[in-house]
């Protein structure tokens, strides 16, 4: 059983010390992965409720500004040499594929290889609007991007026509490490998510609760069955949507068959960052490897 670090690269967190203690602290205690997530700006006047709260409000770890993902992970990369750096998530939609294939071919070869690409749909119209996107079919596109990504990430000659996309003929590289291309873990508990996730997915990333898991497996099972794909095919990953994660969890989650659980170190200051980080690897990161 694989333990992930949602590292929260916001505000106040968002320094070089921080970031390289994090890093090299979560690979020396035994973490599987590193992730991170985007949110482009902080608008103020949003109707979107975040729908992972309960009153819709933002929570208090991403305040003060998020760090640009794949920034973020380049320097995780250049301070570590093993552990696996994922965003959770990269809201797709929002973004120039071709940019985000550069970004992340890049991130892979000079990490060497070590990249999960988590993605998302996006929950917020208002940031749409200010990236100057339609929020309207964004599902649509997000399966059209993924199409544009995976052919730039081939190497090969391109040529593409698509609703939301045309490219004149091309090619991008140099590919990444990792072929036919670094992981897709399509973030999401709707039907839509599920469905597209068993439809060209890698990995499946909810963030939802414990007891709301077994459910949606087997909602994705049903999607992978028609695709003539099996759990097996795909790595499944959760964030659970509660305050603390404990070993209890992280084993209830074994059973239902998830491979690997993300959890959470937040404190500002480096004494208690180091204490939160020796509890994660002595209760969870320690005690998973045997499950």
């Amino acid at each position: 059983m694989k333990i992930g670090l949602a590292a929260s690269m916001s505000g106040e967190r968002l320094v070089p010390e921080y970031a390289v203690d994090l890093a090299r602290g979560a690979e020396a205690r035994g973490f599987d992965s590193l992730w991170v997530g985007e949110h482009v700006v902080e608008l103020e006047h949003i109707d979107s409720a975040y729908p992972y709260t309960p009153d819709g409000e933002l929570p208090d770890m991403i305040e003060g500004g998020m760090g640009a993902p794949f920034i973020t992970l380049a320097f995780f990369a250049g301070c570590t040499s093993r552990i696996r750096l994922g965003t959770a998530v990269c809201i797709l939609p929002q973004r120039s594929p071709l940019y985000l294939a550069k970004d992340v071919a890049t991130l892979d070869r000079l990490s060497g290889g070590r990249v999960d690409l988590g993605l998302g749909v996006g929950w917020q119209r208002e940031e749409f609007l200010a990236c100057n996107v339609p929020w309207e079919r964004r599902g649509p596109r997000t399966d059209e991007y993924i199409d544009v990504l995976k052919r730039l990430w081939s190497g090969r000659r391109v040529e593409f026509d698509g609703e939301f996309w045309k490219l004149p003929p091309c090619n991008q590289r140099p590919e990444p490490v990792q072929q036919p291309h670094p992981p897709l873990h399509i973030a999401g508990e709707s039907d839509a998510a599920l469905r597209r996730a068993a439809r060209v997915g890698q990995g499946w990333l909810g963030y939802l609760p414990v007891d709301r898991v077994s459910d949606r497996l087997e909602r994705l099972e049903d999607f992978l069955a028609q695709h003539g794909r099996s759990r097996d095919s795909l790595r499944i990953t959760i964030i659970p949507l509660e305050e603390e994660v404990t070993l209890d969890k992280v084993k209830r989650l074994r059973d239902l068959g998830v491979d690997c659980v993300h959890t959470f170190a937040i404190a500002l200051r480096p004494e208690e960052r180091e204490r939160q980080l020796d509890r994660l690897a002595e209760e969870i990161v320690e005690p998973a490897r045997g499950l």
